[in-house]
């Protein structure tokens, strides 16, 4: 019986492997979104160029800290690493720090992070709904930025 699964052995990976990424870069998943770095620093821990982390979570770099809307993160030394002249933003540790939940494949430079619990706790306090894009039956897009300022009902469900 094992012989006729031999006798065809191009059916066992019948697809192509593709990169995920190119050579040396990491990839971030965050809120649906799939961001690539080409440059992070040589470490266990995910360390980020500064200027990326507005992109990757919204939080921007000010003297005062790590800032998302009105919230602001002080920085520290384990926030900003210097390693080999260059100035590095540790990503997992400022995930840490906000009990961002995580995972990670270091083999393959992917990381995939949760919601940030007190941007969660902001968007309930405000009653605004995350930024999100669905199709309708139609097929046309209708995006939550589209009905900014107007009241609606977003009703979800799951068959699981």
């Amino acid at each position: 019986m094992a012989e006729a699964f031999m006798a065809y052995p191009e059916l066992r990976h019948p697809f192509e492997q593709t990169p995920i990424h190119p050579q040396g870069s990491t990839t971030v998943l965050y809120q649906g979104k799939r961001i690539v770095l080409a440059e992070t620093g040589e470490s266990d821990a995910l360390l980020i160029r500064p200027d990326d982390l507005a992109a990757l979570n919204g939080f921007e770099l000010k003297p005062e800290g790590a800032c998302f809307n009105d919230m602001c993160v002080p920085l520290n030394d384990k926030l900003l690493v210097s390693d080999a002249g260059q100035q590095w933003f540790n990503l997992t540790a400022f995930a840490d720090l906000l009990e961002q939940p995580y995972v990670a494949d270091q083999e393959a430079r992917v990381w995939s992070f949760g919601e940030i619990p007190a941007k969660r706790e902001n968007m309930l306090v405000d009653a605004m709904a995350p930024d999100f894009e669905i199709t309708d039956r139609q097929g046309n897009v209708i995006r939550m930025a589209d009905l900014k300022g107007k009241k609606a009902l977003i009703v979800t469900w799951s068959s699981w």
